[in-house]
């Protein structure tokens, strides 16, 4: 039971919630313990909502699940996971994370609960509404950078970041339901009602511009954020980012492949590679440059 129960609060997804270390990465603040120890309880505990909500989805879908071509190999449609434990664990894991959240700052605590709300009025209602579906998933990326914000003292934190993040947001989201709706065309089985009010043609679309504006608000942050090297060297980092958006743009066009891009970014070598790549060089310039 203990495997599946795992499996069902999705570990791999806990990823998301490493926006929270935004604040603490890009303030310079990695190297410190106290903001560092700090973070990282705020980050388990966005992963115990987290995995609340996945498990209260997963109940309420239960027989929608049954009928998909891959949600149906899930622990609780596929029955190694029954309700009773799935549901004793929905209930007590926001039960102690909320608490410890407010315990930790009292403000995290307001965010934490705005966060667990936001995700249950997604899983239970707005998730069917065209494009506020996205919209909310992406405000749920905002949500966590500013929790990362008031667990620390910030300093030099830009507010670029907030856009920037929230167009890659809305990147991964568009690019997520493409990726749905490729698998739907393909595939006979159930999927997203609110699938039906998106095209691939408008989804295409969606996701070029917020590409592109991605791309600029990014690059602008580069050389305009104040605490930012006065020599402009993070601009050096612009071309990882220009190159992983063009690879999943390549790797769904060109390839075919079907998946949101944190779900190739898993699988694809070349989006690893300027990732990592990314991730190294924009560290050096924080904490390396004079």
């Amino acid at each position: 039971m203990l495997p599946a129960l795992l499996e069902s609060m999705r570990p791999k997804q806990w990823l998301k919630n490493g926006a929270v270390f935004a604040a603490l990465v890009f303030d310079g603040q990695l190297l410190q313990a106290a903001p560092f120890l700090r973070t990282l309880a705020g980050f388990v505990l966005l992963c115990l909502l987290s995995s609340a909500v996945y498990l209260i989805n997963d109940l309420a879908d239960i027989d929608k699940d049954r009928q998909h071509p891959k949600k149906r190999l899930r622990p609780l449609p596929s029955g190694r996971l029954k309700k009773a434990p799935a549901l004793a664990a929905a209930f007590v894991l926001p039960l102690a994370a909320l608490p410890l959240s407010a315990a930790l700052d009292w403000r995290f605590g307001v965010i934490a609960l705005i966060y667990l709300v936001n995700n249950l009025a997604y899983s239970f209602w707005l998730k069917h509404v065209v494009l506020i579906d996205v919209l909310l998933v992406a405000s749920g990326y905002v949500l966590r950078v500013g929790a990362g914000v008031v667990l620390i003292v910030v300093e030099r934190f830009s507010p670029w970041l907030y856009l920037v993040i929230t167009l890659g947001a809305l990147f991964m989201g568009f690019g997520k339901r493409r990726g749905e709706m490729v698998l739907q065309n393909s595939n006979s089985g159930a999927s997203r009602r609110v699938l039906e009010d998106y095209t691939l043609p408008f989804l295409d679309e969606l996701i070029n511009i917020v590409a592109t504006a991605t791309i600029m608000a990014y690059s602008l942050y580069t050389f305009s954020a104040p605490n930012l090297p006065e020599n402009h060297t993070m601009m050096l980092t612009i071309p990882f980012v220009i190159y992983g958006i063009f690879r999943y743009l390549y790797l769904i066009h060109v390839k075919g492949e079907g998946g949101a891009p944190d779900e190739l970014v898993l699988v694809d070598r070349p989006l690893q590679a300027a990732f990592l790549l990314w991730g190294l060089l924009a560290v050096a310039v924080l904490y390396l440059s004079p």
